[in-house]
């Protein structure tokens, strides 16, 4: 590698909103995000399915009914 043409790679603090931080290396000293593993509703299992208008019902009923026909 060629010397003095690569930025300074240090120990950085990633912090959320949620108050998560975590420490890792980046050519960044601090980086803030908005969410994170601990606070999102996916890997929380808080997520929750919306059914908008029906339209999980709605796909229920025609699909059971060509299952039912086999």
């Amino acid at each position: 590698m060629k010397e003095g043409i690569h930025p300074a790679y240090e120990t950085a603090k990633v912090r959320c909103a949620c108050g998560f931080e975590v420490e890792t290396r980046s050519t960044k000293k601090e980086i803030h995000v908005e969410i994170c593993s601990h606070c999102h509703p996916l890997f929380t299992g808080k997520q929750k399915l919306m059914d908008t208008a029906g339209r999980i019902e709605k796909f229920r009923r025609k699909y059971a009914k060509k299952e039912g026909g086999n």
